[in-house]
């Protein structure tokens, strides 16, 4: 039997990611022999159109989109074949637009706007077995023991674990996934008095059998 191992890149939060995160991804997906990659959701922060305080010295909606775009098409040239899972920040511009009563016809699909031809974009995602979602509502454990299967997840920056879960016939396990955004720029001081972010990776082994999670080395 072929195995199949997935790489799941936790929140990005473009352009303010750790300078050296899509350098460690690289790295864990070739020590694992990785067959998939997945990124857990939030690519983008949207900081300039949050729901959180804008930075009113912080870059302009055009510059901040400019620079995020141009950092996703090196994720996108490290990893051309990704799946992702949209994130709560990724769909800040298209709730602002639902919300100031504009059609979605008017709207751009964030693969274009990004400039990712390759990637596939979905709310969640199913592959042997495991469930991938970004995670808005419920922790990762929760959401195994709601939905009653193996789930991976983001969107909590602070939290990052693996739960297994045993029944009499079956094994479920659920990964909370850390992120890769850094916490100590403009973008990031709405939390700068929560706890200390997790930063890491997961890898899930073995069609969907054995979840790992990888902490942020710094390199």
């Amino acid at each position: 039997m072929k195995y199949s191992n997935m790489l799941v890149i936790g929140d990005l939060h473009e352009p303010f990611t750790l300078a050296g995160y899509r350098a460690f991804c690289v790295k864990i997906y070739k020590k694992y022999k990785c067959t998939d990659v997945l990124f857990i959701g939030d690519l983008i922060d949207n900081h300039f159109s949050s729901f959180h305080e804008t930075d009113p010295d912080g870059h302009s909606a055009g510059a901040e989109l400019e620079i995020a775009c141009i950092n996703i098409k090196r994720w996108h040239k490290a990893f051309p074949n990704a799946k992702v899972t949209i994130g709560n920040h990724d769909r800040i511009s298209n709730r602002k637009a639902f919300n100031a009563g504009l059609s979605k016809r008017w709207i751009k699909d964030i693969g274009t706007v990004l400039q990712t031809p390759s990637w596939e974009y979905n709310t969640s995602f199913v592959i042997d077995d495991v469930q991938y979602c970004h995670g808005e509502g419920k922790v990762a454990h929760t959401r195994m023991i709601h939905d009653m299967i193996s789930t991976v997840q983001g969107h909590f920056h602070t939290d990052s674990k693996i739960v297994f879960h045993d029944g009499n016939r079956v094994r479920l396990w659920s990964m909370q996934v850390g992120c890769g955004f850094d916490k100590s720029t403009y973008a990031g001081q709405y939390a700068k008095h929560h706890k200390s972010q997790s930063h890491n990776v997961g890898v899930v082994m073995d069609n969907g059998r054995l979840p790992i999670i990888e902490p942020y080395d710094g390199k």
